[in-house]
């Protein structure tokens, strides 16, 4: 997916842009639009026929929120909880020039679930997918910075961005822009890095930390920011916090009376744990990285999603396996193999279980992991027969899918 978003092979983008800089392609370089992940019918649909309730849908006006239950009411006889969309009002604040905000799409709309899904699988960080919608001559928010890196595909209409050099480069999550208020209200003062006007195709790579505010022109303006949450070394940092807690020294109480308000009584105690720390690092540096990166791998899994199972096809999916349905792994979802804590046994591990099967299961399971479709007559060291029931028993558990 990431082709259809940067006009620069893979290597050179990870290389000059990734992190450092923008960079804006233009439709006549990238493969095609992006018309098929959203246009103006798709936004009537989602508004009007989806049900669609806070927090997925926000609405804003020159860098000020909307009031919810000015767009926000129930919807009538079985429908009544009242956070659900109300296209009236919708139609009333949109007129009166307010942009309309789809937020977390990637769990909810088709193409984009399956766009979102392969930008993860290539550029290997969380992301997910808003919608903004700007009446003409409008912009939604003031001068500001995100705390992650953002695709800008511009789906219909355009809109005029100005792109600023960061005030704070690199910002974490906990460091919105609000911080830097004034400093980006001058930032935005002097001359800008990019001053273009994105049309139906362009896309604008934004890494986090640059100033940036955008203005539909004549015409309504839909395009679709796909925010990636870079893992970090702050991320490492916090992952190597918790496997140095397998220390008993770090564990320790500090002295009695510590008090570190008094930065001079706290001195040298802190300064004896920070040795400590230093030395525990360099000596058992190769454990604690295992350990660090194990911790990482769980933030990864904890803020990304493996592909929807359909419980309904899947239990169709059973019940007419045979030795030659072909099923594969189901996309996005990391597992491993190991023993057991029962002899003869071999652990599939899972992000949210582990499952044991006989130790002669173990090569079908390694051809599952390589994701490449199989059936149960050509699994390696399993007949026929003993391959239907471990198929079965991993369609049901929903590690596999159906073709």
């Amino acid at each position: 997916m990431l082709e259809r978003c940067v006009a620069c092979g893979r290597d050179e983008f990870a290389s000059r842009f990734w992190g450092r800089r923008p960079l804006l392609s233009r439709a006549a370089q990238l493969p095609r639009d992006f018309s098929d992940l959203l246009g103006p019918g798709m936004v009537d649909e989602i508004i009007t026929e989806r049900g669609v309730r806070t927090p997925f849908v926000r609405m804003a006006r020159e860098g000020t929120l909307v009031d919810r239950a000015c767009f926000t009411r129930a919807a009538g006889f079985g429908a009544q909880i009242t956070d659900q969309i109300d296209p009236d009002g919708v139609l009333t604040q949109f007129a009166a020039g307010a942009t309309i905000v789809l937020q977390g799409l990637h769990r909810f709309w088709p193409p984009i679930i399956d766009f979102v899904r392969g930008m993860v699988a290539e550029v290997g960080h969380p992301a997910q997918t808003n919608a903004y919608i700007t009446p003409p001559a409008n912009r939604g928010f003031d001068p500001h910075y995100d705390v992650h890196d953002v695709f800008v595909l511009q789906v219909s209409g355009t809109k005029r961005w100005r792109v600023h050099e960061p005030v704070h480069h690199h910002p974490l999550a906990d460091q919105p822009w609000t911080d830097h208020r004034r400093a980006i209200a001058a930032r935005a003062a002097d001359e800008p890095v990019i001053d273009e006007v994105l049309e139906p195709g362009d896309c604008l790579y934004l890494p986090r930390g640059w100033v940036h505010s955008a203005e539909a022109q004549g015409e309504t303006s839909i395009h679709l920011t796909v925010g990636v949450a870079p893992l970090t070394g702050h991320d490492v940092a916090k992952a190597l916090l918790e496997a140095l807690a397998a220390d008993e020294r770090v564990r320790e109480s500090l002295p009695l009376g510590l008090a570190p308000v008094d930065a001079a009584r706290a001195g040298e105690p802190t300064q004896e744990m920070v040795e400590h720390i230093a030395r525990l690092v360099t000596e058992k540096q190769d454990e604690l990285a295992g350990k660090a990166a194990g911790e990482l791998a769980e933030r990864y899994l904890d803020l990304t999603r493996p592909a929807a199972v359909r419980p309904l096809a899947t239990l169709d999916a059973m019940d007419s396996l045979d030795a030659d349905t072909p099923v594969r792994w189901r996309d996005g979802l990391h597992g491993s193999l190991g023993p057991a804590s029962a002899s003869g046994k071999v652990a599939l591990r899972l992000p949210t279980k582990t499952i044991t099967f006989p130790a002669e299961c173990e090569p079908a399971l390694r051809e599952m992991l390589g994701g490449d479709p199989v059936s149960a007559g050509a699994l390696p060291g399993l007949d026929a027969a003993d391959g239907v029931v471990v198929l079965r028993r991993l369609l049901r558990e929903g590690v596999v899918v159906a073709r």
